[in-house]
């Protein structure tokens, strides 16, 4: 089963355009489409068994790669960690092909269109799944490459084209940083299997680099680098998440993610909402083992992390297109689930990865429709009043909307499981989870948490902006849009029921899962926890959340392997250790990094009442002033940010990070690329070689042609000297002689 769910997709992905061709464009959606419902199917029979069961387990395929002491295998891993993506990921996949049906009927093109959805769908299987760091990044350029396909899928619009090509040269800048960790890895370790790697790293086993004589503990070990010491585990974790900034547009390599809404609504709901997208977060999560002893990489997580929560709720404050508002709050969201990652609290990066996936591509779905009915207009400031044209939509947009925004009631957390939405549930975790992690003092835990609070301020107020001036209100369409909305088929709409009802309860339904009272059981070792008790002043020794122990599991064949064997030094270190002061720059207290013990005890927490209760607080005040500016009067009316001011353009221009890499990078590469055009190949390569010689010829040949006048004259006397100087060549040659 573990097999075929991954292999399924790429079955779809490649008979849907000869089936196409054969049976019409209706026989690839439903073959493709019926793919993906078996292989959502099979997905939470996997959970149940994995994850809920406690069946972890490894399925070796075949020997992918072997080469001296290089080797690779393809496999299928079966942990927790990859049975919550394989549900996040198929599930949405089949409801988005389902979704497809009735979105793309009027642009055609439909088998290119659904197979592209099940490549992608069968790249992030493998990204998922993968049991080296090899195999991981085959995932991660296919789900790279199908991104391009998807983004560029109207290959006729420039700005899909050039939206294409921006995803694909922005990403490769985190990919050659992924590369080069990962040939880090196999220096360091000799091996890139996950099993390998992690359990060297929990055990603090001893490493030798390859083609070094001496090697150190790992946790300890260094590496020469252009005549500088560095950090073994914080160089690998540095470059490991530089590949997961560009796949998960953080900061800095974020601007490629709205310009790809120029792909269609399917999707920005598949990639940019549920899958591509979150992929940064799985493997930080994937390595969380490293970054526990690699405490500046973590600091650098959480710095990020920040850091794009913020930036991106600013920006979605001022944005027009209704699927662009809807981008840059995936762009935030991203950024809290990997603050709480760099805090230890991986648990709940990814109990909001789970969450989001739902609500979002709820967003992105119903953003669809609202396109489709408004006769492809997304500008919100031309809609209003869509609520009596879509009622079914704008409800189940409101769904979403109170589900990102975080609707719930807090004080119930006070005494034991929360209750309200998904966003509430898992959002706010990874806000509490920030500030424990400055209890703990973790670099820029505090800093997160302050950042996290001001974007959720900022998140209900774009959330309940978008909402406002495109259902509620007078309309602002054209008259003919208004009287002749476009039909929206129900193949459009019965995809949103579900996820509407993920979006209200799977937080409260997975909580004591994923981070309450049965993590351990749950997670099962997929996850790595250093935790510390702060009880009585004790220290506890650093261990394994539920999986510390060498495990054995079933193979594909029923045998028993040894999957994931992990040793733990219960007497080497304490959770308190302090890596500071290490000569690798490990900042002090950074050892101890892991989160609070705030949420392992299933509701109870040991910081005040008022950090639960804040991001609640912070949810209503954007969600009052988003209410009192945009229902009282005209809503298009000038607000706080009036055009012409310095913050709102700041704002409207996105930071001017467009700007900025046009102005550091793009135009000087033009330039340089021309001079390289011109002069060096123009005027050097050309002109002395293929264009040198050809005008040479040309040259000698236009001369020589003078040489034919065409009149038998000429050429009698030519005949004339040529016999002439011949006899004189043969008389001297015979005076010579003699």
């Amino acid at each position: 089963m573990g097999s075929f769910v991954v292999l399924l997709p790429l079955f779809g992905a490649m008979l849907a355009m000869p089936i196409g061709r054969i049976a019409g464009p209706r026989a690839a959606e439903l073959l493709t489409t019926g793919f993906m419902l078996v292989a959502a199917i099979m997905s939470w029979m996997l959970f149940f068994d994995v994850a809920l069961g406690g069946n972890a387990r490894t399925i070796e395929l075949f020997t992918w790669i072997a080469s001296g002491d290089f080797k690779a295998s393809w496999a299928v891993r079966l942990d927790t960690l990859s049975a919550v993506m394989l549900i996040v990921v198929n599930s949405v996949s089949f409801l988005v092909h389902t979704y497809s049906m009735g979105y793309m009927k009027e642009y055609g093109e439909q088998p290119r269109f659904f197979a592209y959805l099940s490549l992608f769908t069968f790249a992030m299987l493998t990204l998922v799944t993968a049991d080296n760091f090899l195999q991981l990044f085959f995932g991660w350029e296919g789900v790279g490459l199908a991104s391009y396909l998807l983004i560029g899928f109207w290959f006729k619009k420039k700005s899909a084209n050039d939206a294409a090509i921006k995803a694909f040269v922005v990403n490769r800048v985190g990919d050659f940083g992924f590369a080069l960790g990962i040939m880090c890895i196999f220096y360091v370790f000799g091996s890139i299997e996950f099993d390998t790697v992690f359990g060297a790293v929990a055990a603090n086993s001893e490493a030798i680099p390859f083609g070094q004589s001496v090697g150190a503990p790992i946790r300890d070990l260094t590496i020469n680098f252009i005549g500088n010491d560095w950090h073994a585990l914080t160089v690998i974790g540095v470059l490991l998440f530089i590949g997961a900034m560009g796949k998960s547009a953080q900061f800095m390599l974020h601007t490629w993610l709205p310009d790809a809404m120029e792909g269609p609504t399917p999707v920005s709901a598949l990639i940019h909402a549920a899958t591509m997208v979150t992929a940064g977060v799985f493997l930080v999560c994937r390595c969380s083992v490293i970054f526990e002893y690699a405490p500046n990489a973590a600091a650098m997580i959480t710095l990020v992390g920040a850091i794009t929560a913020f930036f991106a709720a600013t920006v979605g404050l001022l944005q027009d297109d209704i699927k662009k508002v809807v981008a840059y709050s995936t762009c935030s969201q991203l950024g809290y689930m990997f603050f709480a990652a760099g805090v230890g609290a991986y648990d709940a990066a990814m109990f909001h990865l789970f969450t989001h996936a739902f609500f979002k591509a709820l967003l992105f779905l119903g953003s669809g429709a609202v396109i489709i009915a408004m006769h492809h207009e997304q500008n919100i400031k031309k809609m209003g009043g869509v609520k009596d044209l879509l009622p079914f939509t704008h409800i189940l947009m409101v769904i979403g909307t109170i589900a990102i925004t975080g609707v719930g009631i807090p004080f119930v957390k006070l005494f034991g499981a929360p209750l309200g939405t998904a966003g509430f549930v898992s959002k706010d975790m990874v806000i509490e989870s920030a500030f424990a992690g400055g209890q703990a003092g973790m670099a820029f835990g505090y800093f997160a948490f302050a950042l996290g609070l001001a974007a959720a301020v900022m998140t209900a107020f774009y959330s309940w902006r978008l909402i406002f001036l495109t259902f509620w209100g007078q309309s602002r369409a054209p008259e003919s849009v208004r009287k002749h909305p476009h039909a929206v088929p129900d193949t459009m709409m019965a995809p949103l029921i579900p996820l509407a009802l993920g979006a209200l309860v799977a937080g409260m339904a997975f909580y004591g899962n994923f981070v309450g009272d049965k993590k351990e059981a749950f997670w099962n070792g997929a996850l790595y926890f250093k935790s510390a008790s702060h009880s009585e002043g004790s220290s506890t020794a650093d261990h394994l959340n539920a999986g510390e122990l060498a495990e054995v599991r079933t193979d594909a064949h029923g045998n028993d392997a040894e999957h994931g064997a992990v040793a733990t030094d219960h007497g080497e270190t304490d959770a308190h250790e302090n890596v500071a002061n290490d000569g690798h720059g490990a900042a002090s207290g950074a050892g101890d990094h892991a989160a609070a013990e705030s949420h392992g005890d299933g509701g109870h927490h040991d910081f005040p009442a008022w950090v639960i209760l804040a991001p609640f607080f912070a949810m209503l005040a954007g969600t009052f002033a988003a209410a009192s500016h945009y229902l009282r009067g005209d809503p298009l009316r000038p607000g706080l940010l009036r055009e012409g001011g310095m913050i709102y353009a700041f704002l409207k221009n996105k930071w001017y990070f467009d700007e900025i890499y046009d102005f550091l990078l793009v135009k000087p590469a033009l330039l340089f690329g021309r001079f390289l055009w011109k002069q060096g190949d123009g005027n050097t390569i050309d002109r002395l070689g293929p264009d040198g010689i050809a005008s040479t010829v040309a040259l000698t040949a236009k001369r020589a042609v003078k040489l034919q006048s065409g009149y038998l004259y000429h050429y009698a006397f030519a005949m004339l000297v040529g016999i002439a100087i011949f006899i004189t060549f043969i008389l001297i040659s015979a005076g010579g002689g003699q």
